[in-house]
């Protein structure tokens, strides 16, 4: 059994417990007459209860403790065993839960008693000096060390909670600070940028002569691109300034209709097909994977012919797997490294994700595969 777990009402009622088994065994080994070992008996099972009251009686306690060694000696003449081990304890506590005056005097009550005893006894003046050195004075000054080093120890407790606080603190201002200016460059440079795309290809378009629709048609497909852009940059500005609501919720699979609306208004046709119990899935990995098909359907735009591209989700029990297929426009060469490819690598590893992209054996038709590990449902 863990005594420190114990309750403290429940450890003091111990501690009286056994100083009463101790002292009340030694008065029962004297071999006193009855009369007389009935009567320190109970004196000394009396002020050994004591010691299982609260901490604020202590001194009381201690008073009761030094005046029954005295007056079994004084009345009976016979320095009997009595509470011996009631008066270790009472000074200890009287050394770790008084303070002041109390204190002090619940140490000299308890020190003349010893000495007391000693005199009347017919022991020197250093050997009572001693006896209440070894009896009082010093089981005090361990209680005055322990609840010194206790509280020396809450202290240290308290410095270290409140440095790890401030460094905390520090960490999250630091963090703040580079969202910031993070945010304010986003918002500075690239949202202008941005502004402006969309500024000039609507003047362009409506500055169009009739009869060239599809010209009209691009034009309005990057002002719907550059207005998407808008959105999603709005986006994360909102969550580099620490806005978390629905507004500022970053897209996820659920958007996955307006990334093909995008690809279809530039004039290729997008598919997407389901396959598996779709399920949801952490928001992080959601995200992930819809900045990644992102980065597929942008790099079928720029190097596949008008056919278009297909995009498949593919639910199984433990893992998620999206691929995108697209023929390969003339000219392109697809075989090389593209940085939309190490992109893509780059997000997929980081939730253990693999990725696999290339030529099919056509030689005109290129696939790019990303498979993500899920817990199995």
């Amino acid at each position: 059994m863990d005594l420190i777990k114990l309750p403290l009402k429940h450890q003091s009622w111990l501690v009286a417990a056994v100083c009463m088994v101790v002292d009340g065994g030694f008065v029962l080994l004297d071999r006193e007459p009855l009369a007389q070992t009935v009567i320190v008996l109970v004196l000394t099972l009396a002020v050994d209860a004591m010691l299982a009251g609260p901490a604020r009686l202590s001194l009381w306690v201690a008073a009761a403790q030094a005046a029954v060694p005295v007056i079994i000696l004084i009345s009976m003449r016979n320095g009997a065993d009595a509470n011996d081990a009631g008066l270790l304890i009472a000074g200890y506590r009287a050394g770790a839960w008084l303070r002041g005056g109390p204190a002090y005097t619940s140490l000299g009550m308890l020190s003349l008693s010893l000495m007391a005893c000693m005199f009347l006894n017919g022991y020197t003046v250093l050997t009572a000096v001693l006896v209440a050195g070894k009896g009082a004075l010093l089981p005090w000054l361990v209680g005055r060390y322990t609840t010194a080093r206790r509280a020396y120890l809450a202290e240290l407790e308290k410095q270290s909670a409140m440095a790890e606080k401030d460094a905390k603190a520090a960490v999250t201002k630091a963090v703040t600070e580079e969202r910031g200016a993070i945010a304010r460059d986003l918002h500075d440079v690239i949202i202008h940028h941005v502004s402006a795309i969309n500024l000039h290809a609507g003047a362009a378009r409506l500055g169009l002569p009739d009869g060239n629709p599809k010209l009209t048609k691009s034009l309005r497909a990057v002002e719907t691109s550059s207005r998407a852009a808008m959105v999603d940059l709005r986006h994360l500005l909102d969550l580099l300034h620490g806005d978390n609501s629905e507004g500022a919720r970053q897209p996820g699979l659920d958007n996955l209709d307006e990334l093909l609306d995008g690809v279809r208004a530039a004039g290729r046709p997008a598919r997407l097909e389901v396959c598996g119990q779709r399920r949801d899935v952490p928001e992080s990995l959601d995200i992930t994977v819809y900045r990644i098909i992102q980065e597929m359907l942008t790099n079928a735009l720029r190097h596949g012919d008008a056919s278009g591209v297909t995009v498949t989700l593919a639910y199984a029990p433990d893992s998620l797997t999206v691929s995108a297929c697209n023929v390969t426009g003339p000219g392109d060469d697809s075989g090389s490294v593209r940085r939309g490819l190490v992109g893509i690598r780059n997000r997929a590893a980081m939730f253990a994700g693999t990725t696999r992209s290339g030529l099919e054996p056509d030689g005109r038709t290129w696939r790019t595969v990303v498979t993500f590990p899920l817990e199995a449902s």
